[in-house]
């Protein structure tokens, strides 16, 4: 996930970032399109995980799909300086409307986003896949939004409303029964605090991203973070290269798909989203991804729903919508 995680927390008037005037909310099929666009590609990145991990470890793929993240993402930056330089200038000393990389402390900041959410939350969650399946991960990831209002509450210092409060009882309520019986009946405790884990850094990246978009656009601060999250992952590339050689072609395209598609393809598409739509209604499309997840999964994987866990991941989901929702 994101120029889309910033959506996950309440909307406030004092929220810097993407909610910063945002435009009318107008249902353009375009900026339709490409909200389903990009919640089916992060739907299936939970399959896509699933299923190439069967062949790659982890860290090994997590790094193979920020290499063609990083590389897809470069070029569509190349390629938009391209046609910012070939634009032509109002006459006059008009200011530069190019954008600044960052610098100093920012530029810090964003490296470690980069590797907190590209490198470390990749890496939890391809561990987590490997013992649960895709549609367990996807609704245990979905409890991040409530983490991000937790933790506005307690670091931020905002305001613990009954909403939130009984939004994060019943969510967890939920975590609760997916952990006693497991998405496909089988339950795996170290997989389930493994996605819980994934949660929490998707919550820490939300939380610096939200911060760090009042300084820098969406898709420099995206790019810059994918170059960072790339760097933290190059120890495991002796073992990328020797599964690489290894692995069946299928899974390999499936890594590359991963990085192309959900990351690069899904965070522009979704950065297009956010400039059409309030953050109230790109929050809604995110409830999606679960959903969408488990229809994948079962159709594609044939990982059929237990009775119980189906009962958990509406609890989450429910969970979730009362208590970021106004």
């Amino acid at each position: 996930m994101t120029p889309a995680l910033l959506t996950a927390a309440p909307s406030r008037p004092h929220d810097t970032g993407s909610d910063r005037a945002p435009r009318p909310y107008t249902r353009s099929w375009p900026t339709v399109a490409a909200a389903g666009t990009t919640v089916l590609l992060w739907a299936s990145a939970f399959v896509g995980i699933r299923f190439a991990g069967h062949d790659y470890s982890p860290g090994a793929m997590a790094l193979g799909r920020m290499v063609a993240a990083s590389i897809a993402l470069s070029a569509f930056v190349a390629f938009t300086a391209g046609l910012r330089r070939n634009r032509p200038r109002p006459a006059g000393p008009g200011p530069d409307r190019r954008p600044a990389l960052p610098r100093g402390g920012t530029l810090g900041l964003i490296a470690l986003w980069g590797v907190a959410w590209f490198g470390g939350y990749n890496v939890a969650l391809n561990a987590a896949e490997r013992l649960i399946d895709a549609g367990t991960a996807a609704l245990l990831v979905a409890v991040a939004p409530i983490l991000v209002a937790v933790a506005a509450v307690l670091v931020l210092g905002e305001r613990l409303t009954g909403r939130l409060g009984t939004g994060v009882a019943v969510a967890f309520a939920g975590v609760a029964l997916i952990a006693a019986s497991g998405f496909t009946g089988h339950a795996d405790k170290v997989g389930v605090a493994l996605a819980v884990l994934s949660a929490l850094l998707y919550a820490f990246g939300v939380l610096l991203q939200k911060r760090l978009l009042a300084r820098v656009d969406a898709v420099t601060m995206t790019w810059l973070g994918a170059l960072a999250g790339t760097a933290a992952l190059l120890p495991f590339a002796p073992t990328l290269v020797g599964q690489l050689a290894a692995a069946p072609l299928p899974a390999t395209l499936g890594m590359l798909y991963l990085g192309v598609f959900p990351t690069a393809i899904g965070f522009l598409a979704w950065g297009y989203v956010l400039s059409r739509w309030t953050a109230g209604r790109t929050t809604a499309a995110t409830y999606l991804v679960p959903p969408v997840t488990v229809l994948l999964s079962w159709t594609l994987l044939a990982e059929v729903p237990a009775p119980l866990a189906l009962l958990g991941g509406a609890l989450c989901l429910t969970g979730v919508v009362f208590a970021t929702r106004r």
